[in-house]
């Protein structure tokens, strides 16, 4: 027991470096030995698993005891949520025309894509409308965020005290379970390393190796400089404290999950240490996994663009602001999962009059570079979701005139 007592009051960053050391380590000594990859396969299987769940009874929980003079936040972290992502959209803009890329286009894949805009939205309020049950099972978070708000607004009005109590119970339970999940995480990721390592070599670096730097470099410019510039002027203080601790809570094991759904649970406990009010972020963090998606926005972006590069295709500056608008409205409509953004290419694409045989192609190109590219979003995706919330509840605290509390237990000097 004092074992196991010193390896959960241990630093679970330090534990995770460790893991992911030991992982490419051994990924380039033994990468014959798959059974090492498979801690990391129950480790992402387990937070995917508990995920849906969790979210459910927290919204619901959360909506049922909610205070009144909470909307307000969550007008707020819904509009840094679309700015954000459409400023991602544009950062991407920049990039491809700054150093344009060309892809090699060589093998189709047969997976199927929405081809407009109005599959993605339709696809979007049917989710919304599915079967709770099926919701649940299929981890459809558009489904469960609806049913888990409508469950709250009903106990809200016609529960007792003691039924919602129940209910904050059951949803208190699941994150003691959410937490013992998480302190496997060093050797989840162990795992996850070893995997890539072993599979991709290092010769995914140099091949595609262009459109790798150009989407990592608007990634990183969007996570250094304009989310910060976003919550600063939201904040009007230093944000940088908040968003690489943002970064390296929540960042870490986005990269490495590739999930933002399966990244949820990471997320709230990182808003509770940050001093988040529960009610909030209990249901900011799952809207975020849904429609903050700044990397999926930029990969869309990039991918497109560099399509029409490769095929000589002029694409006029007023055209690429639909381009930004189309892939801010097709980001929040790409899953939570990985590679949830790639199938969205060929919609952006069909507004150039590219056809599906070539979109796809370059579907078949982004799952090549995945490995990285993929990573690098969905940390993106999930640092923003809680980087968003925190502002969006600091701002509000200023706005009232209430202490901020700002960075939580991560204060320094405030």
């Amino acid at each position: 027991m004092d074992i196991v007592k010193k390896w959960i009051e241990s630093s679970l960053i330090l534990k995770i470096i460790i893991g992911l050391v030991i992982g490419a380590i051994l990924g380039i000594l033994v990468p014959g030995w798959k059974i090492i990859g498979f801690p990391g396969e129950i480790f992402v299987s387990a937070l995917k698993a508990i995920a849906p769940i969790l979210v459910f009874f927290l919204v619901a929980s959360a909506i049922s005891k909610a205070r009144a003079g909470i909307g307000s936040r969550y007008r707020t972290v819904i509009i840094l949520y679309i700015f954000s992502t459409f400023l991602s959209a544009m950062v991407a803009v920049v990039g491809s025309y700054l150093f344009p890329v060309t892809v090699h286009l060589s093998q189709a894949s047969t997976a199927t894509a929405p081809n407009a805009l109005g599959d993605v939205i339709s696809d979007m309020i049917l989710n919304i409308f599915s079967n709770p049950i099926h919701s649940l099972v299929e981890a459809n978070y558009l489904g469960i965020l609806f049913w888990a708000i409508v469950l709250g607004i009903a106990l809200k009005s016609i529960a007792s005290d003691s039924t919602k109590d129940v209910v904050t119970d059951f949803a208190n339970a699941i994150t003691k379970v959410v937490r013992y999940i998480i302190q496997c995480a060093p050797i989840g990721i162990m795992g996850l390393v070893f995997t890539s390592v072993s599979e991709s070599g290092l010769g995914i670096f140099t091949q595609y190796g262009q459109l790798i730097l150009l989407l990592v470099g608007c990634i990183a410019f969007v996570a250094f400089v304009t989310d910060p510039l976003i919550s600063g002027i939201a904040l009007r203080r230093n944000p940088y404290p908040l968003v690489l601790t943002c970064l390296r809570e929540s960042g870490i094991t986005a990269f490495f999950s590739r999930s933002s759904a399966a990244n949820i649970p990471v997320n709230m406990t990182l808003c509770e240490r940050l001093g988040i009010d529960r009610d909030f972020f209990s249901i900011s963090i799952p809207l975020g996994s849904t429609i903050n998606m700044e990397g999926a926005a930029i990969t869309i972006t990039v991918m497109t663009l560099a399509t029409c590069h490769t095929l000589g295709i002029s694409v006029p500056l007023p055209i690429t602001i639909v381009l930004c608008v189309i892939s801010t409205l097709a980001a929040c409509g790409a899953s939570g999962v990985a590679g949830g953004s790639l199938l969205l290419i060929p919609m952006a694409c069909s507004m150039f009059g590219i056809s599906q045989d070539i979109s796809m192609q370059v579907v078949a190109v982004g799952f090549i570079i995945g490995v990285i590219q993929d990573s690098c979003e969905t940390a993106l995706n999930s640092a923003g979701d809680a980087l968003f919330s925190a502002t969006a509840e600091y701002y509000n605290r200023r706005k009232a005139g209430e202490p901020m509390n700002y960075m939580g237990e991560f204060a320094k000097g405030d």
